[in-house]
């Protein structure tokens, strides 16, 4: 009986770290059409054709994201903004824009 719930467990774990993996893969799209963006201006225009296509919609997916018209509008939006993911995702960004938003109140 034991072993049963070992299995589900394992299973379990490795399905989060499958999520895990393709939400890397997400970032990594995401930086990619911000340095697109930032050397040819298309970025925007590419990680919306990405996110739009088969391919994309399955990525996203996997990583447990939606893959509708609001997501494609969000990551545009990211992209447009310039802000590498590691750098958005850091304490130090979140801190600043915290002190930003509260300036401006």
């Amino acid at each position: 009986m034991f072993d049963y719930v070992d299995d589900v467990a394992f299973n379990n774990d490795q399905g989060h770290r499958a999520q895990k993996l393709f939400a890397a893969v997400v970032l990594a799209a995401l930086d990619d059409a911000i340095a697109d963006d930032k050397k040819y201006g298309n970025g925007a225009d590419v990680i919306a054709r990405w996110a739009r296509s088969r391919d994309g919609r399955e990525v996203l997916m996997c990583a447990g994201i939606d893959p509708n018209e609001r997501t494609v509008k969000g990551m545009v939006e990211f992209v447009r903004r310039g802000v590498r993911t590691s750098v958005a995702l850091s304490r130090e960004e979140s801190e600043r824009q915290q002190a930003q938003r509260s300036e401006a109140a």
